[in-house]
Order: structure tokens, then sequence, then C-alpha cells
């Protein structure tokens, strides 16, 4: 018992001298940043002397406890309101006043925010090709596998439908994987003469490096008619190329997709190395811009077709490479961090 009472006296002991030391210094404090001291130093959570001294009432008995806390509380609500009110009389004193402002310093840069570099340059392409007929077509990101693959000639067994490659949703459908399926929804509701571009975000099982990213802005673009050769379409994307990179140099290689045939892809020097090698080119001084090619006939035939009388041609660029070289970016990554410092420069 006397033990008790030893341990409730010399924790009441400790709280008021706490309080009579405490009580002066705030009464004394002229600004802000000494009560603020004063705070963490008598009554802060982690550092402050009151935290420090209740963890005496755990150590008391079930008796003494009561007592204790009831103590402790007063105490620390009796510290707050005198903090509050020396905060209240500082500040009408004007003692809380931020030292005199230098009107002679420069003021601080806002960004105001700027239009993407990927946007900046998929606008662009939209108007070349509007000059030349194109119109802009939109089609659902979230689509089903018969127009993601099936009608697009792509074969069951195909890699591209492994869920390594492809992101299903749950309940069916799949995110596309590229704006190929709005080629079938266009030749499906319109009649040919068709021509259209199709800009759109497209979704892939691939990881960030110089030259890849999960999500990524794709333009597809479809021409459709009588007569439609091979002849237009390397003549229209030379076009393109003219307009776009100017005096760039590009060239066409054969290739294989499963909706075009022939197919082929079209590179562009690269401007970050001009040819001479660098991550984002992966040191072949080319950087593949598009793919493209004659539609393939069972494609037409799925969207509901006469092969036999149409023909057309099709490409699929990634204007976000394209605005790699434009921006000279080295990793494709940097245009989707979201960093103002990277995009406000870029950016208009």
């Amino acid at each position: 018992m006397t033990e008790s009472i030893s341990s409730l006296t010399r924790f009441l002991d400790e709280l008021s001298a706490i309080e009579s030391q405490a009580v002066p210094e705030i009464g004394a404090a002229r600004t802000a940043d000494d009560l603020e001291a004063l705070r963490v130093r008598y009554v802060g959570r982690k550092s402050g002397r009151l935290s420090a001294l209740s963890g005496m009432v755990a150590g008391m008995s079930a008796a003494d406890r009561p007592a204790a806390g009831q103590a402790f509380n007063g105490t620390h609500k009796r510290l707050q309101e005198q903090l509050a009110a020396a905060a209240a009389r500082v500040l009408s004193t004007g003692a809380a006043a931020t030292p005199a402002i230098d009107l002679t310093m420069p003021g601080r840069a806002v960004w105001r925010g700027a239009r993407h570099p990927v946007t900046i340059v998929i606008d662009e392409i939209a108007d070349i090709f509007r000059e030349i007929g194109f119109t802009i077509a939109l089609g659902p990101e979230a689509e089903s596998e018969w127009y993601n693959f099936t009608a697009l000639n792509f074969p069951p067994e195909h890699p591209a439908l492994d869920m390594h490659d492809t992101l299903y949703l749950e309940g069916g459908g799949l995110l596309r994987t590229h704006t190929s399926p709005v080629q079938i929804r266009t030749l499906q509701r319109y009649t040919p003469p068709i021509r259209v571009l199709v800009p759109g975000n497209v979704y892939r099982r691939d990881v960030f490096d110089a030259s890849h990213a999960p999500m990524f802005a794709q333009i597809e673009g479809l021409a459709v008619d009588e007569g439609v050769s091979f002849v237009d379409l390397k003549a229209t994307l030379s076009h393109f190329a003219r307009r776009f990179f100017g005096a760039a140099t590009t060239r066409f290689r054969p290739s294989f997709f499963p909706f075009t045939e022939p197919s082929a892809e079209m590179d562009v020097e690269c401007q970050i190395c001009h040819g001479t090698g660098c991550a984002t080119c992966k040191m072949l001084g080319w950087v593949e811009i598009l793919g493209c090619g004659m539609v393939h006939p069972s494609v037409l035939e799925s969207a509901g077709l006469d092969a036999e009388r149409y023909t057309g041609w099709a490409f699929g660029m990634g204007p976000g490479r394209i605005a790699q070289q434009r921006y000279d970016i080295p990793l494709l990554r940097e245009l989707y961090d979201g960093d103002v410092r990277v995009l406000g420069a870029l950016g208009q």
C-alpha cells in the first residue's frame, strides 16, 4: 500500500512540475515557431514530456489508475488551453507574421498545363490524313474475341490469343490489343468507298522498356474500294512520311500479319541516334513506325463484303514511338510517368 501511494504521489508531483515549468514558458512565447516548439516539448505525441509520463500509469495499481488518469488528462487539457490562448495572442499582436517579404524576388513559376506530346502527334497525323479524304472512326476498348481476333483472320492457335499476351475480362471479353476491330465495325456499317483513321488506346501484357508499354495509343488506317492496290498504299504512306518527318529516310520491309496479305513494315531512320544505333532503335538505326498491307480477303468476307469486287489496304502505327522520335525521348515510359518537367517542356 505504501508503495502504491508513493507511485501515485511521485506521478502527481511530476505532473505538477511539468505544468509549473510549461505555463510561464508558454506565456513568454512571442512567435508561432516558439509555440510549436513548446507544444512538441510538452504535449507532443512522440517526444512530449507528458507522453513520456503517461507510461507510468500502466504500472500503477487498479485503484490508483483512475486518479492518475484524471490528473493526467486535466494537466494535458490545461496546457492545450494555454497553448491555444497564447497562439491567439501571438496572432492578434502580429508577432506570428513572417519576416518582411522581399518584393524584388522573382515569383514562383506555375506550370499551367500543356497538351501531351502523344496527343499532339495524333492530332498532326489526323490532320495529314484528313487532307487526303480520311475521316475519324472510333470503337470500344472492351471487345469480343470475334472482333479482336476471329474476324481479323487470327487462327484459334495463334499465340496472340494466349493470356500471357492478351488481357481478358471476367465474364467474357477482352481489352482490345489493337484498333483493328474498328475495321470490321466500319465495314459492317458503311458501304465502300471507305477511308477512315482510327485513333485509340490498346492494351497488351507488355512491360515498360525503351519502346514498349502495357497501355499505349495506336492509330489504324483503312481504305477500301474497287481497284485499290498496294501502289496506293505505298504512295499514301510515303506522302504521310514526307509530311510528318520531312527529309527523314524511310523504308518498307516485307512482313506478316494475319489480317493483311501481302504485308509490310515501314521504318524511319532513328531520329535520336540518326542511324548510328541506340537503345530506342535496338542498335539497328531504324525504328518501325507502322505495319501495313492489303486487307486479307477473309477479313472483307467476315464484314460481309464481296472480296472479288472490293480490295483495300490498312496500316497501324504507334504515335507514342513517333513522339519519341519527334521529341528525342530515349524511353517510352517518360511519356506516361506524368512528370510535368518533361511534359511541360515538350507539350504546347
